[in-house]
This record gives C-alpha cells, structure tokens and sequence, in this order.
C-alpha cells in the first residue's frame, strides 16, 4: 500500500454487516432534551474593585488615618 491508498473500515466488512451497520446508522434520532438553563451570577463589582474600601494615608506623626 502506498501512500495514497487508504482503506476505510467499510472495506473489511462482508454484504450483510455492510447492511447491519447502514441500519443501525439510519435509526430514528434520540429525542433531545432541553438544556438546564445556567444561573446567572450576580457580581458586585465595585466590591471586587476595592472601591468600596477605606482609604489610609499617613496623618501627623506618622499615625495612620482614614481619608
């Protein structure tokens, strides 16, 4: 075999599994069931920013305040 020559599976099969395999790919379709729908998630994201956080800078004397 060269290059080129590839067999495909349906080669190696006899008449009758030939047959066997077209009917089983021709059966009826599975009814599809309906997907779960995905919650949806609710963010804060000021929070995730940090803008909701306290603010600190150094006050007289080194202390630390609160702006």
């Amino acid at each position: 075999m060269g290059e080129g020559d590839s067999m495909k599976l349906s080669d190696h099969l006899s008449n009758e599994q030939r047959d066997q395999m077209n009917s089983m790919r021709k059966s009826k379709p599975k009814p599809q069931q309906p997907k779960p729908k995905k919650k949806k998630e609710k963010v804060n994201w000021a929070d995730l920013m940090g803008m909701n956080r306290d603010r600190f800078c150094r006050g007289k004397g080194g202390a630390m305040r609160r702006k």
